[in-house]
Parts: structure tokens; sequence; C-alpha cells
């Protein structure tokens, strides 16, 4: 039976995109791994298309601030390129052109009653400092990263209400240095892994130490993306696999972020295993006291897990504890070959709930990625995306039987705005509420911008609630 799905007042609606993803690398002093990676290897990008240009945010940002207020939204994340807002990455002096670029961003926000909430890194490190210092491996990097910071702070501190540290930080080490699918393309280097998470977590404590010097009216949180570990079955060894990797791909990111701790039996595996990162007690205690105000997750899919296969590997990898499980049966995004799992969104909201102190966090990332979405395009040019409307219903539902539950979520971002630039995929899979014309960048609202627009009025919607009763 069909009845309201109603949202707590004040509910944030919007969507989430990022400045490298968005903006394109015009007029930038320096460029990150992506532009690089591009500008090095073009071969590896869906149909060869960059981060030349992307969505061209940089020149288009008052008319996407515009639309994105049409179909609803009040409020919209994005990222600052390190590679735009600063000048001399040794000393964070800011670059006075990405300084005012941002600046007139955060005003066109404001002037459509758009809340901004501001993120620091979304996997875009300046190339020169992964060519000098080894990135993320390098403790000097991380005190360049709080240099960055304490500069955004400083330029937007009394314009943003709401940063976040981090993007996804867990897909540096596993998709650069474990799994080999980002730059810088490395395999198998578990023990450096091991080392930039750690790394990665001082980075963003020194950041939010930076924050609260200044005593900004503000709050400061981080993104992460949360992906339940989901065990084959109720045997021991599949027990086991499945909290390892709970440990490793979420725990590693969301102890230290809510609580300044990291967790006692991943630091037990890797100290046993010889891999555990080089720290100091000096480093401990700034994770340990600067915590977040809240976090962000993203959710697109489960991770489902089985007790390892292979017992050899030539260097350290977590895989060494668990093997991937490919469930039968289960419901698939055919394009992007992800599982569709609505129900994970209430497993992550009651974790946080129960686990982490109930925590005021959001859905930062939500989406539906679909390749060739012009055969759904009307003879008035609008996409007619029911799928991805479905998409959003269904995880909404199971995210609000969370909220009526007690869970202290506070709004829903879905990936994202308008479609965007996505790293070597491209714009293979197309997310956004609004379709943009690669050729003449034009933006035309899709039928999911006007759903938007009708949830975000009513601040909620009509939905079989059967489907969601456990």
């Amino acid at each position: 039976m069909k009845e309201k799905i109603q949202f707590p007042k004040d509910f944030w609606w919007g969507a989430a995109t990022s400045g490298p993803q968005s903006e394109g690398w015009y007029g930038k002093r320096h460029e990150n791994v992506m532009d690089y990676w591009y500008r090095a290897q073009r071969n590896d990008f869906f149909n060869g298309v960059g981060p030349d240009v992307a969505s061209d945010f940089y020149h288009k940002y008052k008319d996407d601030f515009a639309m994105c207020r049409q179909i609803g939204m009040n409020s919209f994340r994005t990222s600052i390129q390190w590679t735009r807002l600063i000048k001399d990455l040794e000393t964070g002096e800011p670059d006075p052109e990405g300084v005012q670029f941002y600046k007139d961003v955060i005003a066109e926000a404001k002037k459509n009653g758009i809340i901004l909430v501001m993120n620091l890194h979304h996997f875009d490190m300046p190339i020169e400092l992964l060519q000098k210092y080894g990135g993320w491996e390098s403790k000097h990097v991380v005190e360049l990263f709080a240099k960055f910071a304490k500069t955004a702070f400083e330029a937007f501190g009394n314009d943003i209400e709401y940063w976040t540290t981090f993007n996804e930080p867990m897909v540096i080490p596993e998709a650069g240095y474990l799994y080999g699918f980002h730059y810088p393309k490395l395999v198998g280097k578990g023990k450096e892994a091991v080392q930039i998470i750690f790394n990665i977590n001082l980075a963003s404590a020194m950041a939010i130490q930076e924050y609260r010097k200044m005593h900004l009216n503000g709050e400061i949180g981080i993104i992460l993306n949360l992906t339940p570990a989901y065990p084959r079955s109720d045997s021991k060894e599949d027990l086991d696999a499945a909290a390892f990797a709970d440990d490793f791909f979420n725990r590693s990111f969301l102890d230290p972020a809510v609580f300044g701790t990291f967790p006692k039996t991943l630091i037990e595996i890797l100290k046993k295993d010889n891999v555990l990162w080089e720290s100091d007690e000096k480093e401990l205690e700034i994770i340990k006291n600067n915590t977040v105000d809240f976090i962000g997750v993203n959710y697109y899919h489960p991770k489902r897990v089985k007790a390892p296969e292979a017992d050899h590997f030539e260097n350290w990898m977590p895989d060494r504890y668990f093997s991937d499980y490919d469930m039968p049966g289960k419901r698939m995004n055919p394009y992007r070959g992800w599982e569709i799992f609505p129900k994970a969104i209430y497993d992550i909201a009651k974790n946080v709930q129960d686990n982490y102190g109930n925590i005021k966090w959001f859905i930062s990332e939500n989406g539906m990625g679909v390749e060739g979405e012009e055969k759904y395009r009307k003879e008035n040019g609008e996409i007619e995306d029911d799928y991805r409307i479905e998409f959003y219903e269904e995880h909404l539902a199971w995210l609000n039987k969370a909220i009526q539950e007690g869970s202290n979520c506070f709004g829903y971002h879905a990936w994202t705005p308008f479609d965007c630039w996505s790293w070597n995929n491209a714009y293979k899979n197309r997310y956004g509420f609004i379709a943009i014309d690669l050729n003449d960048q034009k933006r035309t609202i899709k039928k999911s911008g006007y759903w938007l627009k009708d949830v975000a009025d009513n601040n909620g919607y009509e939905y079989d609630t059967d489907s969601i009763k456990e």
C-alpha cells in the first residue's frame, strides 16, 4: 500500500560533484594526478575524453546553480582543487585567480539559496608532489595538505559553513596501490597502501586541527565510502573474512574520524604481518584529538565476501584474509557492473547509530550510472530515466526507515547534479539529474530532475512501503 514517506524538517536535498570532475583544468597553475594521467596516457580514458573541459563548471557555474535550484536542490557539494587554489605548494601561498574563482562560486550558491558543502580532496593529488615525494606515502605531503587546508579556511572560512577533508580516502590506496585502476596504477603494494591509510587519516586530522584553531562558525567532517561487507554464509571462516574486510575498507577511516583511534583487530593483524604503518605518539595524539563533527556516507553497492581462496601473495595484500563472493541471483546495474542492494543503506545507518554514537551524518553520494542514456531521450530532448527514479525511491525508503528508528541522518545527496567526467570512465556512465551534451555543453533537465523537485517541495514522496518491511 502506498503511503507518504516524510523526511525531517530542513532535510538536505541535493547532489555532489567535485572540482576536477566538473571544472576542467582551465586556468590552473598546477596539474593533478588525473590531469597528468590523461596527458600522458590518453588511451586509458573512455573515448579519449579527459579533464580538459569536463562539464565546464568553471564557466557555467551560474547556469548550473540556477538549474539546481530549479529542480529543488537546497544543498550542493563540490571540492576545491589543490592545484587551482595554491600557487606555491610548499608554502601554501594562494593563487589569486583560484581564490577569486571559488569566491565567485560561493557567492553564486548563496544567491540561489543553496548550502555549499566544500570538500578539500577528491582523488586530486598535485602530480609534482607524487613525483617528488611519493604523494600520500610522504609525511611531508601530509604537512603540505594541512597548509593547503589552512589557506582554504583563511580564504573561505567565513563563507562556508560545512567543510569536509577527504572524499572516499580509501579509494586512494585501493585504486592506486592495491588494484591498479587509478594512477599511479600500482598493483600489490600492500605495505605502501597501509602507510597511505595512516597518512591520510593524519592529514585529515591536521586539517581539522587547523580549522578548529580559527574558531570559525561552521562544522567539519569527512566523506567515506562505507560498503558493508556481507559474508557468504554464517561459517566462522566467512564471518572472519567479512570482519576483516569491514576493518580494512570501512573502519580504517571511520573509527579514526569518529573516535580518533584505529580498530584494534586491524592493528593486531597488521602488526602480526609486519606491515603496520610508521607513526609516532604526537601523530596519534593529533588523530585522537581532532575528530569530525559529522560524516558523509557514499553508498553505491555492497561488498560480498567469503573465506580467502588464495594463500600466496608476493607482497602483503588484504586479499590474504578474504575473497570476493559472486552471489548468485543478485540484482545488477548491467552498465556499471554493480549490485543494486538498497537495504544496505539501512544497515549503514543502523551501524552508525548503534556503534558510532549516532553521530550526525548524511548520504553524500548515491547514484545510478547508465551507459547510452540517449536511447531514453524523448522528442522534446528530455531523458526519461525512470530507472534512476526507481533506484532513488527504493534507497530513500530504506533510509527513511532508519531515520524513523532514530538514525541521525540530515540529508541526501545524489551523484551527480549534472553529468560529470568520471576519471578514466569519462562520460561512459551518466549519473546526473541534468544531461550535458559534450558537443556544445548544453544542459537539459532529465525526468529525474523534475522528480527531485517534487520530492524536495514535499519533503517526501508516496511509496509502497510493503517492499521495505523485513
